[in-house]
């Protein structure tokens, strides 16, 4: 079997990687980050990890985060602050992959990151959760320090241990912003594989982020996708892209069938914002 097939199976609803030590990143790093990552290979590299692992069908996740914020501005801004506020819509696969967002923790290191992830997706059950992410997942490795290293050394940030808290909230963001936002005011929006043309629904989310005027990264599965969101967006705003639509180095590196559009689609392939 292609070491890429074996990717929905590399993580479940645990906190555990299904791979070794070598091949995933169940430790902090080795060193710090030296200069801004700009593809997969700058990640594993500076991760120590063998470019055959096929750890970035998951941490797609955690890297497009990463490289919205540098998008945005906002990377000499987390080395000024103590704590990131990102609200995160839309997620529906990632809700059964939280654990990846440890990663964080090492990309942005001495900062409390708080995710707020708003969406119809997260199950009624699920509303209000908050899962914090004390460590980085451990490797299927019983000897591996992964097991008892991470406790003992996750970042303190006022009263918490946690370097990266997620809270769900279902519903849709134009309906819950008041209420998150009490205790939650946003540095950035994020929208992954977001689907702006096919959802009359984000209309009115739209218009709240340009009412709230802040920096709002959106991506899709292909160019074509992202040409008719930006349309979309345009069409409530009457701006362009604040950045043009582009390829995103951390989109995930295996192809998403798509029967519709005929296209090479990724998730997260490309990415604009607003």
């Amino acid at each position: 079997m292609p070491l890429w097939c074996i990717g929905y199976i590399l993580w479940l609803e645990s906190d555990t990687w299904n791979l070794s030590n070598i091949l995933c990143p169940c430790r902090g790093p080795s060193s710090p980050i030296a200069k801004a990552l700009c593809s997969w290979k700058d990640y594993y590299e500076w991760r120590c990890i063998p470019l055959q692992s096929p750890v970035s069908l998951l941490l797609h996740w955690p890297l497009t985060v990463y490289h919205s914020i540098q998008l945005a501005g906002l990377g000499s801004l987390t080395s000024e602050i103590s704590k990131l506020c990102i609200h995160y819509l839309g997620p529906e696969k990632e809700l059964l992959q939280l654990a990846v967002f440890g990663e964080l923790r090492a990309l942005f290191p001495g900062v409390f990151v708080q995710i707020e992830l708003i969406g119809p997706a997260v199950p009624h059950h699920r509303d209000g959760d908050k899962i914090d992410l004390h460590s980085y997942a451990h490797c299927i490795e019983q000897d591996c320090d992964c097991r008892y290293k991470n406790e003992n050394t996750s970042c303190s940030i006022g009263h918490t241990s946690s370097a990266v808290t997620l809270q769900l909230h279902r519903g849709y963001y134009h309906e819950r912003f008041l209420d998150i936002s009490k205790d939650s005011h946003p540095h950035l929006v994020i929208a992954p594989n977001a689907g702006i043309a096919a959802y009359a629904s984000w209309l009115p989310t739209i218009e709240l982020i340009k009412e709230i005027n802040v920096p709002a990264v959106f991506s899709d599965y292909c160019e074509e996708a992202c040409n008719l969101a930006a349309c979309c967006i345009n069409a409530v705003t009457n701006q362009p892209p604040r950045l043009p639509i582009q390829l995103n180095p951390f989109r995930q590196p295996m192809v998403v069938e798509d029967s519709l559009l005929h296209l090479p689609c990724y998730s997260n392939c490309f990415l604009f914002a607003m």
